[in-house]
């Protein structure tokens, strides 16, 4: 296992001995929210999963996680995902594996949510990572040029359609997702607001004010951070 990987698995253990028998859990989505998921299913608790994205609830029902969807959960005890890039005060650019409508939808329902990741993705200011924006496919060029106009109000380059083998790459409520270019977002609240209230904005991947710890791994082991 490569030394960023085993970070990756060291901070989904750690955040995996946070769950007690008879909790509900999010379960994130991408490689390193895999890792709680399967250091959970080594646990064999009596827990019930809500995922975030279809690949989530395969790889849960695979180890044998009970889960049941969103809509039948009572309440969420904890969420565990990952982060594209983690910013002061534990603001985070989230949706690098294109299920951060879902993965907000799942935080925001959330008593707690847990953010994992290796050191990497410590940074000092937001905009390392291009900030995922999804939108409905009526109308999305259309769309993309006013998030273009709110982008450069900020400081921050045009979108792109994010492509995969040739063709949009189509989330799992069937929307589409535009990437924002690199670039320091120096008011992630002010600029979520704006993108939030474009017409064919659907959701977008700054996640604030919602992560109440990070588990983050490095080569010493695993440091926990609060906002």
């Amino acid at each position: 296992m490569a030394d960023n990987d085993a970070q990756k698995a060291k901070a989904g253990e750690a955040a995996a001995a946070l769950v007690e028998a008879g909790m509900t859990v999010g379960l994130g989505t991408g490689t390193t929210a895999a890792h709680f998921v399967r250091a959970l299913a080594a646990r064999k608790l009596d827990v019930q999963g809500v995922s975030t994205s279809e690949a989530t609830e395969a790889l849960a029902r695979a180890l044998g996680l009970r889960t049941l969807p969103l809509d039948e959960a009572r309440s969420i005890d904890l969420t565990v995902d990952g982060a594209d890039e983690i910013g002061p005060g534990l603001a985070l650019i989230k949706g690098g594996g294109a299920a951060l409508l879902r993965e907000k939808l799942v935080w925001e329902a959330s008593r707690r949510c847990v953010v994992i990741a290796d050191a990497s993705k410590v940074s000092t200011v937001l905009g390392g990572f291009p900030l995922p924006i999804e939108v409905v496919r009526f109308g999305h060029t259309h769309t993309a040029n006013a998030i273009a106009d709110v982008l450069v109000d900020f400081g921050l380059p045009t979108p792109r359609l994010r492509t995969k083998d040739g063709a949009p790459v189509i989330t799992d409520s069937g929307n589409l997702i535009y990437d924002a270019g690199r670039g320091a977002i120096e008011e992630p609240a002010q600029l979520a607001g704006a993108l939030k209230s474009i017409t064919g904005v659907v959701d977008h991947g700054l996640f604030l004010d919602l992560a109440d710890q990070a588990f983050i791994a490095g080569d010493t082991g695993v440091e926990v951070l609060t906002p």
